[in-house]
């Protein structure tokens, strides 16, 4: 299929960029990989009369560890540089993890990491990480800079809190505790499909006990989900397969996902219960405390 008619725009610096997002008049649309908006135009899903792509900026393209440790992505990065990345790697082996279970190679390869966090698809993975890492999403307009946590940004499927005229340039992902301890999983019907449900964990010990720990859960509802409940559990406790069930018992109560033609809510509760469950089990095991 093909979509319907628009009018394309290659800027070649952020304020070119925000000028042209800033129009009022017509549907715009910022495209960067352009591996979730192509195909939902091509299925006459979403049809915007201009396209705004951002890949030729050049301060967009920066990947960078900052002297606070922190790392920086910006909206043109690759999610295939990022996994190339040693840095990356060895810091933040949790979106590492994210990003090989993302499509297939060849979608990586033209997807971007805020490419994906804007799209805020429910079942993708890496929203359910910025959530997970304690994220802080970077916008900006013609009026200026502001701001986000991964914790506010996420409104309902496919919708954040980006404003009409704002373009997400960044996202900063903080330095992870030395001692921490990590782990991800999903399940999907065929490799490389969206999740029918999926767990991130990032863990940090005191001895033989949890520290601090944040659960992230996607595919289970409108938007990737912290699990309070569970992160309450995890506070100085330790780690035993009595916590364990309290952790499924805790999710299960927590998630009421709907049915659809992919799995019943149900089955996508209990997954995700498992999956807490066992990436919890996991990311101690990798803490070096």
């Amino acid at each position: 299929m093909k979509p319907a008619p628009f009018d394309y725009l290659a800027p070649t610096s952020l304020g070119q960029a925000l000028d042209a997002v800033a129009d009022h008049e017509r549907d715009v649309k910022v495209l960067a990989g352009g591996q979730s908006l192509i195909p939902v135009m091509n299925l006459r899903m979403g049809h915007p009369e201009v396209l705004v792509d951002i890949c030729r900026i050049p301060e967009l393209q920066q990947l960078s560890v900052a002297d606070d440790g922190a790392l920086h992505i910006g909206a043109g990065v690759r999610q295939a540089t990022v996994l190339a990345d040693e840095r990356t790697g060895a810091g933040w082996p949790l979106l590492r993890a994210a990003i090989r279970n993302i499509g297939h190679p060849q979608i990586r390869s033209r997807g971007t990491v805020c490419g994906s966090l804007a799209h805020a698809d429910p079942a993708a993975e890496l929203p359910a990480v910025a959530l997970a890492l304690g994220a802080t999403m970077v916008i900006r307009s013609r009026s200026g800079e502001r701001r986000v946590p991964a914790d506010d940004f996420f409104l309902a499927p496919f919708t954040t809190a980006l404003a009409e005229d704002e373009i997400l340039v960044e996202v900063v992902l903080p330095a992870a505790p030395v001692d921490a301890g990590w782990a991800f999983e999903e399940f999907a019907t065929r490799r490389g499909d969206f999740a029918t449900a999926g767990a991130a964990v990032l863990l940090a010990r005191d001895g033989d006990m949890v520290d601090s720990g944040r659960l992230t859960l996607f595919g289970v509802a409108g938007t990737p989900i912290r699990v309070l409940a569970v992160e309450d559990a995890l506070m100085g406790a330790r780690v035993t397969e009595h916590l364990l069930a309290t952790v499924k018992a805790a999710v299960e109560s927590a998630v009421t996902p709907s049915d659809d033609v992919h799995a019943t809510g149900q089955f996508r509760t209990e997954i995700a219960a498992r999956l807490a469950a066992t990436t919890i089990e996991r990311a101690w095991e990798r803490c070096n405390g």
